[in-house]
């Protein structure tokens, strides 16, 4: 494995660990799931990092995962 490799390892594993923290955080409370627009944002911004290799690829598929999450964040307040 080169350096970029575990850079996204590691990048991967602290999302999940962040993840499953918020979910244990929150499981007291009643939270809304996450809409469909967002979890494919978040695809897209997983997606950004392991396909990183080649920058333009991965900094296309991170900005599709900002702009959705943003649209998805405009839907929602508007409603």
């Amino acid at each position: 494995m080169n350096a970029e490799q575990i850079y996204i390892a590691i990048a991967i594993l602290v999302m999940a660990c962040i993840a499953v923290l918020v979910h244990l955080k929150n499981k007291t409370k009643k939270s809304k799931p996450l809409s469909p627009m967002s979890s494919l944002a978040f695809g897209f911004v997983v997606a950004g990092i392991v396909f990183g290799d080649a920058r333009w690829i991965g900094y296309s598929l991170m900005g599709i995962g900002v702009a959705l999450a943003v649209a998805d964040l405009w839907i929602q307040r508007k409603k």
